[in-house]
């Protein structure tokens, strides 16, 4: 039964809740070893106790928890979110979640140890260079920013797991490229991270509830955009070289086949590069 007016749009803000949740909770019970560590070290914090050694305990708990946890759980979350923002809403959430955890959890894992290590050097260079060595603040500042530079690369890595048939390698390196390329998508999905995290820390009670999912959703919007953008440009490459090839009269099929192949990144690209059905 369908409804109308003001009751269906009450009834679709409902169902939209309940989808958010629904994965938001799928993804915390998945994440659920490095979320215990989590907690334990805002506890230790909020109230003053826990030295050095228990810190440090916590942040290696944090450390070998992620690669196989949270981030096989993210890579999930972004299957489920990829559906949404391309339109197919009318999915089982919870066959889609488990199904993206299944077949991402090799790429999402390996991932989560690269990420780890680069977050672990960096963390420790942005400590010293900013509290042991005031001299050189600007290098911390630059492994500082370079820190930000990662975390929004990671948004990205996820979105390319999920979205793309591609080697792990390849994954990595788009990742990476496609952060650099676009700025300002970069930078709308820090801002957006920032603001809802923000949200979070003053009502914790979200991040169990739809903070983690809202940001996948965010993250994977503008990945999406700029996929579709890429798109546009490489179509557009392909219709003007062609044309070229037409006017000058001297190309044979073979190059045109070549040129073709090498500009047309949906429908002939190998298996490995093609994105999911």
């Amino acid at each position: 039964m369908e409804f109308k007016g003001a009751m269906g749009g009450l009834y679709r803000i409902t169902e939209w809740i309940s989808r958010i949740a629904f994965s938001n909770v799928l993804w915390t019970l998945c994440s659920s070893p490095f979320l215990f560590f989590i907690v334990m070290k805002f506890m230790l914090m909020a109230t003053g106790q826990g030295g050095a050694n228990e810190q440090g305990t916590l942040n290696w708990g944090l450390a070998i928890t992620a690669p196989f946890t949270v981030f096989p759980a993210t890579s999930a979350l972004f299957t489920v979110v990829r559906k949404w923002v391309m339109g197919n809403t009318d999915i089982s959430t919870f066959k889609t979640f488990f199904q993206g955890y299944k077949e991402n959890y090799l790429k999402s894992m390996l991932g989560g140890l690269i990420y780890t290590l680069l977050f672990l050097v960096m963390y420790f260079d942005v400590t010293i260079y900013m509290t042991q060595m005031a001299d050189f603040k600007i290098i911390g500042i630059l492994m500082l920013v370079l820190m930000i530079v990662l975390m929004v690369s990671m948004f990205n890595f996820f979105s390319a797991v999920v979205h793309y048939q591609m080697t792990f390698k390849q994954v990595m390196t788009n990742s990476i490229l496609l952060t650099i390329a676009r700025p300002i998508r970069v930078f709308t999905t820090l801002v957006a991270g920032v603001v809802l995290a923000y949200i979070g820390l003053r009502y914790p009670a979200l991040y169990f509830v739809c903070i983690p999912t809202l940001i996948a959703i965010v993250a994977f919007f503008n990945f999406y955009a700029t996929y579709n953008k890429l798109q546009l440009q490489a179509e557009t490459r392909k219709r003007q070289e062609e044309e070229a090839l037409e006017a000058e009269g001297g190309a044979d099929n073979e190059e045109s086949e070549e040129i073709s192949e090498r500009v047309n990144l949906s429908k002939e690209t190998p298996d490995e590069e093609q994105t999911r059905p």
